[in-house]
């Protein structure tokens, strides 16, 4: 099992601790980090949050919410073998060309050890800010990855749709990772998860424990199946809320889970060096 921490990027004022925090974790063998993305919090929001019962995220609009791709990018240059993944990037609010030759360049300075995690996103108040519609968005995200992968092949790209009118340019570097690093597709929806099989390398899932994990890839398998991929074929990352299920690991393998992803507020102890070892030592037994 490849157990990971989440996020490194969200609630941490002193950029030199995000640091630490991440070399920490390389040097006791865990196998990645991973950020959050919102651009912006809004001080107030009608969006309903999609992962909790109140409707909000927790996060208030002054928490330091450092961007996910620069961080990233931050931590690949102190680090050698240390995955690195997004969990998730908002894709439709972005420009697809610019967040290509962000990914691909990351993916290029780190020797190949990004994670791309992908959603469409649920804060209408951040599209409105980003000046980007908010409707359809779903839509826009399906028609960006198919660009993106044009783009990251780094011969010349052709692609007309209703969202993007793009021709005669190439862009490079290239990944390291070819064709491209893993896409991850996260969410909950049958719409997410049939975008997992249609698109993406992997599912990453915002599940609140086993059995809510269970029921998301039984859906994931049907849609899989309909979109004809091998279910086997995706690679499955979980969340891991290990203080509240420390002796579930053995479930989630059964289950099929290649990563866990364990957020730092739930590593047991308010000091998350002292967590992080500890979180490596009962992995590794």
């Amino acid at each position: 099992m490849k157990i990971g921490i989440i996020p490194i990027n969200v609630g941490i004022d002193d950029p030199a601790h995000i640091v630490a925090l991440a070399k920490h974790a390389e040097d006791v063998g865990l196998e990645s980090v991973f950020t959050f993305e919102h651009v912006v919090v809004p001080v107030d929001y009608a969006s309903k949050y999609p992962y909790h019962s109140s409707g909000k995220m927790g996060a208030a609009p002054e928490t330091v919410f450092a961007d996910p791709l620069v961080t990233l990018s931050h931590i690949a240059a102190v680090t050698t073998k240390l995955a690195l993944g997004t969990g998730i990037n908002i894709v439709p609010q972005t420009n697809p060309v610019l967040l290509a030759k962000q990914v691909a360049t990351l993916d290029w300075l780190s020797s190949g050890r990004f994670l791309f995690g992908v959603g469409v996103g649920w804060l209408r108040e951040e599209f409105e800010a980003m000046g980007v519609p908010f409707e359809r968005r779903g839509a826009r995200f399906d028609d960006a990855l198919v660009a993106m992968k044009k783009i990251w092949t780094g011969e010349e790209v052709t692609h007309e749709s209703e969202f993007l009118s793009l021709r005669g340019f190439k862009s490079h570097p290239t990944p390291a990772r070819r064709p491209h690093p893993p896409i991850l597709v996260g969410g909950t929806t049958d719409a997410a998860l049939r975008r997992v099989a249609r698109h993406g390398d992997g599912y990453i899932a915002p599940n609140n424990g086993v059995e809510a994990l269970r029921g998301l890839l039984e859906r994931l398998r049907r849609f899989a199946e309909e979109e004809g991929r091998d279910p086997a074929s995706l690679e499955i990352t979980g969340m891991w809320t290990y203080v509240k299920e420390p002796d579930r690991l053995a479930d989630y393998e059964a289950l099929g889970v290649s990563r866990l992803l364990v957020p730092l507020a739930a590593l047991g102890t308010p000091d998350p060096f002292e967590g992080i070892s500890k979180l490596a030592e009962v992995t590794r037994t």
